[in-house]
This record gives C-alpha cells, sequence and structure tokens, in this order.
C-alpha cells in the first residue's frame, strides 16, 4: 500500500492534484450532540442566554468548512460553491443530529469539508450550551456520502442515528 500524503523520504507532503480533471465534488457528513432534556429544551425555545443556539452552529459550520484547509494538516484550500449545514432535534433522544453538505467544482473532495463542518457545528452547540449542561456527548461523526471524482459514489451503509 502506497501512502498519499508520505513522500520516498518519509516525509509528510501535501498531495499534487495538478493532472487530476476538474469534476463535480459533494459530500454529506452528520454529527450528534446528546444532551439533558432541559437543555434540548431550552435550544428549542431559543432561551439560553448565549443566543440562538442554532443560528449561530450554522454559521459556524458553514465557516469551519471554509477554514477546513487551515485546521487540517495537508488538506488543500477549495473554493466551495455551497455549504449547508442542518440540525434535527430528536426529543426521544435528547439529542440534535447535525448534517453538513459540501459542494464545489473541483480536483479534490469536500469530505474533510463536511466533517469540519458537523463537527464544529457541534462543537458550537457545547460551547453555547455548557453553562446549563457540561454533560453533553458528541458522537457519530461520519461521512454519510460522497460524489464525484475518481473513486466516485460512496454511501454509508450503515444509520448511526
Amino acid at each position: 500500500m502506497t501512502l498519499t500524503h508520505i513522500d520516498e523520504n518519509g516525509h509528510a507532503t501535501m498531495v499534487d492534484v495538478s493532472d487530476k480533471q476538474m469534476t463535480s465534488r459533494e459530500a454529506r457528513a452528520c454529527a450528534r450532540i446528546s444532551m439533558q432534556a432541559n437543555t434540548l429544551a431550552q435550544v428549542k425555545n431559543n432561551s439560553l442566554k448565549k443566543g440562538d443556539v442554532l443560528a449561530v452552529a450554522r454559521i459556524a459550520g458553514i465557516q469551519a468548512a471554509k477554514k477546513c484547509s487551515d485546521l487540517i494538516p495537508l488538506c488543500h484550500p477549495l473554493a466551495l460553491s455551497k455549504v449547508a449545514v442542518e440540525f434535527e432535534i430528536n426529543d426521544e433522544a435528547n439529542a440534535i443530529d447535525i448534517t453538513s453538505f459540501c459542494k464545489l467544482t473541483g480536483q479534490t473532495g469536500v469530505e474533510m469539508e463536511a466533517l469540519t463542518a458537523a463537527s464544529v457545528a457541534a462543537l458550537t452547540i457545547y460551547d453555547m450550551c455548557k453553562a446549563v449542561d457540561m454533560e453533553m456527548v458528541i458522537s457519530n461523526i461520519c461521512l454519510l456520502e460522497k460524489q464525484g471524482g475518481r473513486r466516485g459514489h460512496y454511501l454509508r451503509a450503515d444509520e448511526l442515528r
């Protein structure tokens, strides 16, 4: 097996994508943040002192996708054409399920951007709710789907939620 981020001398290197074809690429990722029922109620009622938790988390996730190459070593800076972050309140699990979507036309995929968006959105929810609930748990961060590029279409087989 050849490692793509290691050169012949064993040094970390950024993959050269200049010979790759420009194609449409997109990825969806998810995360879950579980919390106490009272905390979830405050998020839903927008009654936390820090403000609208989901609105701030959505912006944080979008910004994180755009800054992915600043956060993850060896990631290429990408000109994203679309980033979306959505939330689903899961009352039964006392959780917020986060789904992110990233899209571009380029020479490398957007999986890391989608994963970063979902992760930072979850971290932002934690930050905004930690004054009332330090027991929150962030889990199930994973790639759900990716399309485009050399490897084609990937769709996660199992449902983590």
